[in-house]
């Protein structure tokens, strides 16, 4: 059975800075139609960064959750950026470090049931010290270095609840040549 759903009619409901929702009227495989609706993203990257055996997680306040999260060094892909210098950006950007090898790890989609944000999950080699970029002028973070024990711990206790990292973590937990 085919389980493609074709678009009939498509129409943009929001253009916003980071997003774009649209409303798609589709053809289903049994031939009656529905209406979904899609947030459209530009992409992003998430880094594992680790120095001395610790994982670096950064602590920001999400909107969304009306709460801070702790999670990995992460932003959005820019127009054209190739993902690996979107990772050494973000990791700049929010850690004040940079690193001389940026290995792709995974690719995962996020909320495929509405959304198609796509990650690409990166591990950082080698950190460095840099003070070269700044944080946007909207981000404000707090950095946690934790074991991997403790990174288990605190998604066990409820303190980590982002996706991407616990996706992180759980690769890592998994890694043979991990810390």
């Amino acid at each position: 059975m085919d389980l493609t759903e074709r678009t009939i009619h498509k129409e943009a409901i929001m253009n916003g800075k980071v997003i774009t929702v649209e409303k798609h009227r589709v053809a289903l495989p049994n031939g009656k139609e529905s209406v979904r609706e899609v947030v459209l993203h530009p992409g992003a990257v998430a880094i594992i960064a680790m120095k001395d055996h610790k994982l670096l997680l950064v602590e920001q306040f999400r909107k969304a959750m009306e709460s801070s999260l702790i999670e990995l060094p992460a932003g959005k892909v820019e127009p054209g950026e190739p993902r690996c210098n979107t990772a050494l950006r973000e990791l700049e950007e929010e850690t004040g470090y940079t690193s001389n090898a940026m290995e792709l790890v995974s690719e995962f989609y996020v909320s495929p049931g509405f959304c198609d944000e796509f990650i690409s999950l990166y591990q950082a080699g080698d950190l460095i010290e840099s003070n070269t970029l700044e944080a946007d002028d909207d981000e404000f973070v707090i950095k946690h270095w934790l074991t991997l024990e403790e990174a288990n711990d605190w998604i066990r206790q409820g303190k980590i609840k982002d996706a991407k990292t616990i996706i992180a973590i759980q690769y890592l937990s998994l890694s043979k040549d991990c810390c």
